[in-house]
């Protein structure tokens, strides 16, 4: 979960995350919407691969990222859960 809540702390990841959710994008396409280097591009899509939040396809030379709702979807459930809890008491 650490790796999560990393992943979200960066307001370029989480750009990349709502790109992403209109649909799957090459990383190419995803530079194309920044002002910064293809590599710093790289670096946030790798950190997002690592904490799941997309996934990647290789097709012919180019890489196609997706995000995957998935982790979210559970993230979400934890936090209403701790939500939850906390009016019981």
């Amino acid at each position: 979960m650490k790796t999560i809540f990393k992943a979200l702390n960066d307001d370029t990841r989480r750009q990349i995350l709502d790109l992403l959710k209109e649909k799957s994008l090459t990383a190419g396409d995803i530079a194309n919407h920044f002002s910064i280097s293809k590599p710093s591009i790289s670096h946030h899509l790798d950190l997002l691969k690592q904490a799941d939040l997309v996934t990647s396809e290789k097709k012919g030379q180019f890489i196609t990222y997706t995000i995957n709702t998935t982790v979210l979807e559970d993230v979400l459930t934890w936090v209403y859960s701790l939500k939850n809890n906390g009016n019981e008491n």
